[in-house]
């Protein structure tokens, strides 16, 4: 069944400056959507808060919405082109990185918590001596 119904998506309302964009360093010869180069060193480049906070509206719109209709949505508001597979690799790209830094923490905590028990058998096994400071036989 077939419907003549489009979805509209809503305007965003003004944010209040939320979040603090900081520049980063450029890596690839792209300029990624929300970012503009810097006139003075090519290889940085600069936020541009309207950009990145309608990107992370985006986002959210996705879970109702299909990438074209995001897409669409976003380069009407932001007045530069995005396509739908430039913003499912942006979207996808995070993800990962979100995902792998999660990853990384978790292990890091393992880690220690393995260390500590390890340092804790240690000191515990049979014929063990603790290490007498030369001060100590002195006296």
């Amino acid at each position: 069944m077939k419907t003549n119904k489009t979805w509209k998506l809503p305007k965003p309302v003004e944010v209040d400056g939320e979040y603090e964009w900081q520049p980063v360093v450029r890596v690839g010869t792209h300029v990624p959507f929300g970012y503009i180069q810097d006139p003075d060193d090519c290889d940085i480049l600069l936020p541009i808060p309207e950009e990145l906070e309608l990107f992370e509206k985006a986002k959210k719109f996705l879970k109702q919405y299909s990438y074209r209709e995001v897409a669409a949505w976003l380069s009407t508001q932001s007045k530069r082109y995005i396509s739908h597979v430039g913003l499912y690799k942006r979207v996808k790209i995070e993800q990962q990185r979100k995902n792998e830094a999660s990853t990384q923490r978790y292990l890091a905590k393992r880690y220690k918590e393995a260390l500590q028990k390890a340092e804790k058998l240690e000191t515990q096994r049979l014929g063990y001596r603790e290490r007498v400071s030369s001060s100590s036989t002195e006296a």
